[in-house]
């Protein structure tokens, strides 16, 4: 391998640390999002159960519930994207949130496949300028 190989070499290695990061990113946000929709679900889904009166607890977020009181108007205002917010009833925004998740879900695998794949890329390219550089260190410079 001569030096601009060695160079392009190490761009790539350069190239695939970054995107490696940056899909790491998207998993973790993704995470996040899905277990923030799926936070969202179960409390719709005890709305759903609820009676007028009963008392609930729901997430309010940083880990942290309350209990509130049912009343009889149990509609949900979902944000739908873009900053818009949707009047629904409980069941629709639980099948909503549902749908989300479903795609929230495929996203990480897509996500979390990429990453691996960059992962192996980035494992090989390594391996690869290793070598070179301990074949340099053997072999005396003319």
């Amino acid at each position: 391998m001569n030096d601009d190989e060695l160079r392009q070499m190490l761009a790539l290695m350069e190239s695939y640390k970054n995107r490696t990061e940056a899909l790491s990113h998207q998993v973790t946000v993704l995470r996040s999002t899905l277990d923030e929709v799926n936070m969202a679900n179960q409390s719709i889904k005890a709305l759903i159960g609820a009676k007028e009166g009963d008392e609930i607890m729901i997430p309010i977020g940083a880990s942290s519930f309350m209990n509130v009181k049912v009343t009889s108007n149990k509609n949900i205002v979902v944000g739908v994207g873009s900053g818009i917010s949707v009047e629904k009833t409980p069941e629709d925004a639980s099948a909503y949130m549902e749908m989300n998740a479903a795609e929230i879900n495929e996203a990480l695998k897509k996500t979390v496949s990429a990453l691996q794949e960059v992962q192996q890329a980035l494992s090989t390219v390594s391996e690869a300028v290793q070598i070179e550089y301990q074949n340099r260190q053997q072999t005396p410079m003319q």
